[in-house]
């Protein structure tokens, strides 16, 4: 009762900052409501800042001054243009989650707190905070070894303020699900448990330099790719020490031009990365906007802050290609089977007429670069054809669309002409052949010829068990005047079949992996 109490409070007064920011019944919409809601939205209104802004800025705004899980809800709102529309989606994107530092000694007494000794001792210099965000915020420092690194910070108790304000979320978004069918079919329960499974790892910061390590691992094939080492030693639950990136953030467009560097080549390197992380592996970096892409003194493509990371399993990645693969290879028929296989869209719904409404989607994307192309429109087409069909969010999907959008408007930046399937087409038709093709089927008859060499030695043991159980079968129905009189020698014969088809099926098993591992 006292925790429901809290959480009301909470939430309300959350909607008092909000409409303080004519962010809670923006004027702009009120004319879609009913006369009351019009009347208290001109009352909550009297006095609200921000009146020269658009509606999603005065969200964002709001958000700010709410604290760090609304700035995380904020951000994770424009993933979802389909609800709130593109000029808010856009307006919360630009979320630059800055706040006010917190003091030197305070940094350098969760330093001691953390390793038991002080800064001095553990670093050769230590600055003042050279950036802070809603959850941390971050020093550089060098080591006594002349190393140059990040020093992040968790901001002091924000693991108690994120982890109330999520239990309001979610106290809310159940409250939504049960008066509203609408609600339902966007599963706010589900949105908001995945936004709180990534604010989880951003709360522990060996959890973020475990995601640096296995992604500098996972794309240490990849030349133009650094990944920066993470200093295990000085890192803990809520100190991160890795290592220090020098080099040009991709946001700086006049200081890459300074340099030389090839914009079209790094815009499709990004497209890349990123696909190469989400097919290859399945782990990616969700954060990817300009902020934390560096293009570092060697000339290679950094990649900085690993708190938001994303993670499909090899399903979804096979079902995310087929989908991009089938939109570039113009196969809709193929890709809206892909769809309901994937349980995206309902069995019940008509593939063809599926198939059709992709093919509205993706004809006009067809052999057409990103200035000819209004992303808005095909997306609010592609969110209209979901609703259409009745296609629920899929949580384990949401950062990965939410990646998608950001790097593909960093993409645009770096060379608005680029031309987004040819970008993607290289790496998603190697995925495909080796997941779906020859290399696909190799690996198979090799997982099923290991298979069969673990099961194997058990076989003789089955006939055995199934002769036995044969046997007493046989007189059962010899001694039983109810039995059939055929029962006896039908059954008699069928375990013969069924035994031989067994031991057939171990030296058939045996021959296979013979065949395999002897090539």
């Amino acid at each position: 009762m006292i925790a429901a109490l809290a959480d009301l409070f909470r939430l309300s007064r959350a909607a008092f900052t909000l409409a303080r920011h004519d962010a809670l019944i923006p004027r702009e919409f009120a004319h879609h409501l009913s006369a009351p809601l019009r009347l208290f939205g001109i009352v909550i209104r009297i006095g609200a800042r921000g009146k020269a802004q658009r509606p999603g800025e005065r969200l964002a705004h709001a958000f700010e001054k709410l604290g760090p899980a609304y700035v995380k809800l904020g951000q994770f709102m424009a993933t979802r243009p389909d609800i709130i529309g593109f000029a808010m989606a856009d307006d919360l994107g630009r979320l630059q989650d800055k706040m006010p530092t917190f003091s030197q000694a305070v940094a350098q007494r969760e330093i001691e707190a953390a390793f038991g000794k002080p800064a001095s001792i553990l670093f050769e210099s230590f600055s003042e905070a050279i950036a802070a965000a809603s959850i941390a915020q971050a020093h550089r420092a060098r080591l006594k070894n002349g190393k140059d690194v990040a020093v992040k910070i968790l901001r002091p108790k924000i693991e108690q303020k994120v982890a109330k304000e999520f239990r309001a979320f979610s106290r809310a978004s159940r409250m939504m699900e049960a008066v509203s069918k609408s609600a339902r079919r966007l599963e706010p329960v589900k949105f908001i448990e995945t936004l709180k499974a990534s604010a989880a790892i951003e709360l522990d910061l060996r959890l973020e330099a475990g995601a640096a390590s296995e992604l500098a691992e996972n794309l240490k094939d990849q030349p133009g790719v650094h990944i920066p080492a993470v200093e295990w030693e000085l890192t803990a639950r809520r100190i991160l020490t890795i290592e220090w990136i020098e080099g040009t953030p991709l946001g700086d467009l006049a200081a890459l031009d300074a340099r030389g560097v090839d914009r079209k080549k790094l815009a499709q390197e990004i497209i890349s990365v990123f696909l190469t992380q989400a097919l290859k592996t399945g782990f990616f970096h969700a954060d990817m906007h300009q902020g934390n892409l560096i293009v570092d003194n060697n000339g290679k493509l950094a990649l900085i802050d690993f708190g938001i990371m994303g993670r499909l399993d090899e399903t979804a990645r096979r079902t995310f290609a087929e989908i991009i693969y089938g939109f570039i290879t113009r196969d809709y028929r193929r890709t809206a089977k892909v769809h309901i296989d994937a349980g995206y869209v309902s069995a019940n719904h008509s593939a063809e007429a599926f198939a059709q409404a992709l093919r509205a989607v993706g004809e006009p994307l067809y052999g057409n670069n990103a200035a000819k192309v209004d992303m808005s429109r095909v997306l609010q087409q592609l969110f209209d054809v979901t609703a259409l069909f009745d296609m629920h969010l899929r949580p384990e999907l949401i950062l990965l669309q939410r990646t998608m959008v950001t790097v593909e408007g960093v993409a645009r930046m770096l060379d608005p002409e680029i031309n987004m399937w040819d970008a993607a087409t290289p790496v998603v038709r190697a995925y495909i052949g080796d997941s779906i093709g020859p290399k696909a089927k190799a690996r198979a008859l090799r997982d099923a010829a290991l298979k069969a060499i673990e099961i194997a030695p058990r076989l003789p043991g089955y006939v055995e068990q199934l002769g036995e159980a044969v046997r007493a079968a046989n007189e059962q129905a010899a001694n039983s005047d109810s039995a059939p009189n055929g029962l006896a020698q039908t059954l008699s014969r069928e375990g013969r079949l069924t035994r031989f088809a067994l031991w057939f099926a171990g030296v058939c098993a045996l021959i296979l992996a013979a065949s395999v591992f002897l090539r």
